[in-house]
């Protein structure tokens, strides 16, 4: 089930992030965030009024997506940077996918220009899912960052809601 987040959620959305964090080059985040932390984090996106979802099954939160501020200035107030995760346990399984669709839906509800992506690499499951998500690559910033002592390339994806006209 594809849901609105809850407060109650934070602990289990925190661990799926925490293992990216520290696992993976998928986040740049070094530290793990606690229970409180992450709802901080939620509670600012809701109150920018973006959505904020979790995928729910039998009680477990598997998956969670959202959208917030792509860069400060109003200018850009027109498009967000999307954030998605999956528990590894539950991928392959096309919950991202799901997720991915309902997220989209909620961004053109919204009345967004469009959506960006960041992919640190590699990646191929992100790059996948946006690929079919109908995003196109945009961009690659080459050593943009720096984790577990090696240099990240980051990929921009971008997909358009709306027409330029």
């Amino acid at each position: 089930m594809i849901r609105g987040v809850q407060a109650a959620d934070a602990t289990q959305i925190a661990g799926i992030y925490n293992h990216y964090i520290e696992n993976t080059v998928v986040t740049f985040e070094e530290e793990p965030l606690t229970s409180s932390e992450m709802q901080n984090r939620i509670t600012s996106v809701l109150a920018k009024g973006y959505p904020y979802l979790v995928y729910e099954e039998g009680g477990k939160i598997c998956g969670f997506a959202y959208l917030n501020t792509w860069r400060a200035r109003s200018a850009f107030d027109i498009t967000l940077e999307s954030s998605i995760y999956i528990a590894p346990e539950a991928q392959g399984k096309g919950l991202g996918k799901e997720l991915y669709t309902c997220l989209i839906n909620k961004a053109k509800e919204i009345n967004l220009h469009s959506i960006i992506a960041a992919i640190s690499l590699p990646n191929d499951i992100s790059r996948q899912l946006h690929r079919e998500a109908g995003f196109e690559l945009v961009g690659n910033f080459k050593e943009a960052g720096r984790k577990f002592g090696q240099l990240i390339d980051c990929e921009f994806w971008q997909l358009f809601l709306q027409s330029n006209k």
